[in-house]
């Protein structure tokens, strides 16, 4: 089907559930139905909307349709020695561009590159109306008001139907070395904060069962030098790959997972339960059969409740407080007034 042609039915089809107020549950590769509530309605689906639009390697953009597959992304990038910094986690063959930006998920290089969200220029989206709408472009540049782009970014296809996407893409460093050490969290996150502050070329890090894991990305001899410089024993870097993806065997092992959200300097949420820690101490992966809002909200962050086997029971995102709340239901309403798309996805008041 030409793109045209797709796009209309797209258009047409969320057009006239918007008549209907009919709920739509939206879809591509399928990967991430576990992230999130779930959603009862008539299918949307996005997996024949594939394609690279465009891609300037030069001017480092890239732009494809929603259901472009990560995978045929990743490997056109290569061909050029540039990847998508903010490594999405890639759960399963079938996962996609559109999946990936509408739940806003990143990898372990998150907090030295930035999140999915600050790697989005522009997209084409369907509001809750049926009207197609582009916002941003292909440049970085700031925005007055809201950059709608990118709230779409994390979204969950609950503002629109994300039809197309143009991302920032950066080049792959020319080496990366993996360091590990044995050491207490608290050893650990304070050499994480020297290392970083002396600026070594740390791109991740990772620490689990009393070990330190990190990574340096630059020039041969920048590993190298920065290698000499905090020492440690070389690991292999499929660690972060394993991360990036969740094969990890700590996400194997483990069922109930929470994905909490914390300072740093927080201290460690949940002590008694199985952990590990990304992004300098930031990203506390927990398993725990209990529930640990009350508990991350009490060290200055959030919890997700985070099962890789199929749909989450219950309340899956913190809950946000009264104004926030208000303004999510304003937007909301602003883009997708008839609340027929993914209606209670991420809480069941949007």
């Amino acid at each position: 089907m030409h793109e045209s042609d797709m796009t209309d039915k797209l258009c047409a089809q969320v057009k006239q559930a918007c008549e209907n107020q009919r709920p739509l549950r939206i879809s591509a590769g399928s990967s991430k139905l576990f992230y999130g509530r779930n959603v009862e309605g008539e299918d949307l689906s996005l997996a024949d909307h594939t394609g690279i639009t465009e891609y300037r390697a030069s001017e480092l953009v890239l732009t494809a349709r929603s259901g472009t597959k990560l995978l045929v992304i990743e490997n056109a990038l290569a061909q050029n020695n540039q990847m998508l910094a903010f490594e999405p986690p890639i759960h399963t063959a079938d996962s996609t561009l559109g999946g990936s930006i509408a739940c806003g998920l990143s990898g372990p290089r998150r907090p030295f590159a930035g999140a999915a969200r600050d790697f989005v220029l522009g997209t084409t989206i369907v509001n809750g109306k049926g009207e197609l709408l582009k916002f941003g472009g292909q440049v970085m540049k700031n925005v007055a008001g809201y950059d709608a782009s990118r709230l779409m970014t994390g979204a969950q296809g609950t503002l629109g139907v994300l039809l197309q996407v143009s991302i920032k893409v950066l080049p792959i460093p020319e080496s990366e070395l993996t360091l590990y050490f044995e050491q207490s969290f608290e050893h650990a996150h304070n050499r994480l904060r020297e290392w970083i502050l002396q600026g070594q070329p740390v791109t991740a890090s990772c620490y689990t069962e009393n070990q330190l894991f990190v990574r340096l990305s630059s020039t041969v001899n920048g590993t190298k030098s920065a290698h000499k410089m905090i020492g440690g024993d070389i690991h292999s870097n499929y660690l972060w790959k394993s991360l990036r993806h969740q094969t990890h065997d700590f996400f194997l092992r483990h069922k109930n997972l929470w994905r909490v959200s914390v300072p740093p300097s927080a201290k460690v949420t949940a002590a008694d339960q199985p952990q590990l820690t990304e992004w300098n101490g930031a990203l506390r992966w927990i398993a725990s059969d209990r529930e640990l809002f009350i508990e991350a909200k009490e060290a200055g962050g959030h919890a997700t409740r985070y099962r890789l086997d199929g749909h989450t029971e219950g309340q899956v995102f913190q809950s946000l407080t009264p104004p926030m709340l208000a303004l999510h239901q304003r937007l909301k309403k602003s883009f997708d007034p008839q609340n027929i798309l993914n209606p209670g996805r991420l809480y069941p008041e949007l």
